[in-house]
């Protein structure tokens, strides 16, 4: 899957609160990730407030449309503290340290991580969770689903069982 790493910059881009610094890179992303521009052209032309407010109810208010990869595995159990550790782990490995602004297994960051690194294993090994959620944000009728489409079409097929 080499060849993918300005696309999971700019999606990482896209699906992180969409402040004023968000706004000045649209026309960035859109050149740069053809494959985001339903979503860049949105964002362009919805007023800042707006796309704000979307931002938090499509995210903030319910695990529903959870950007942080092991609850869809792992719900809020123990279990989860070793998948976040694991992912550090496998940050750490590659040089890179999380801040602490986000959990480690927050979406953009694992986009970002892929980005820089090139390894694609975090987003294989949580297919499934990312065709759950773009499966949820298509029915929730966001355009932030144009930018899961953008992803989970670099990556292998989901399996059958991916619950929905």
């Amino acid at each position: 899957m080499p060849g993918f790493e300005v696309l999971y910059q700019a999606a990482a881009l896209c699906l992180t609160y969409p402040d004023d610094g968000f706004r000045a890179r649209l026309p960035l992303l859109r050149e740069a990730a053809p494959p985001l521009r339903e979503f860049t052209d949105h964002a362009a032309r919805t007023p800042p407030g707006d796309l704000q407010a979307h931002y938090v109810e499509v995210f903030d208010f319910k695990n529903r449309h959870s950007l942080y990869l092991s609850w869809w595995s792992d719900g809020d159990t123990r279990r989860r503290g070793m998948s976040l550790v694991r992912f550090k782990e496998l940050y750490r490995a590659h040089g890179l340290e999380c801040t602490g602004e986000e959990l480690p297994d927050f979406l953009p960051a694992v986009l970002e991580f892929t980005s820089r690194s090139g390894e694609t294993g975090l987003l294989v090994e949580y297919r499934d969770a990312l065709e759950q959620l773009r499966c949820r944000l298509t029915a929730y009728g966001t355009p932030y689903a144009r930018v899961l489409d953008a992803v989970c079409a670099t990556l292998p097929p989901a399996t059958a069982g991916a619950r929905r």
